[in-house]
């Protein structure tokens, strides 16, 4: 099952979404402890619902509460908040995301660090992928 574009999700879904994925498989109460600006517990049971019905959530009862947890991996769902930040704020410029990235940062690299970036991007030039 093949993830559903952001652009289908609500803010707040991508809220919940946020969430289950920092935090790890939890109740709507954890949800909305983490969530900013949260709204009732009933809204917060109605979007996970709705989540569960895209097929972007699963549960699990443990007791007398339900354990929600994303439908696919963090990997997948990293893969697609990049992608949404890219096209959003570098205008699909790898290039210039990279060096935004590079600015921001509060830390330098290390050379072990610089010496894999440099094979990645190697790697993605030989695979034709620059």
């Amino acid at each position: 099952m093949a993830p559903i574009a952001d652009e289908h999700r609500t803010r707040r879904e991508r809220q919940i979404m946020d969430v289950l994925y920092a935090e790890g498989p939890s109740s709507a109460a954890c949800v909305l402890k983490s969530l900013p600006n949260p709204p009732s517990y009933s809204a917060v049971r109605a979007l996970l619902r709705i989540l569960v019905d895209k097929g972007e959530v699963r549960y699990q009862k443990q007791g007398n509460r339900y354990i929600y947890r994303p439908t696919h991996s963090r990997r997948k769902a990293a893969k697609s908040a990049l992608s949404r930040v890219l096209n959003t704020f570098y205008e699909g410029s790898l290039e210039n995301a990279v060096a935004g990235l590079l600015e921001v940062s509060d830390r330098g690299l290390t050379d072990a660090e610089w010496t894999r970036l440099a094979g990645l991007i190697d790697q993605a030039r030989t695979e034709g992928q620059s």
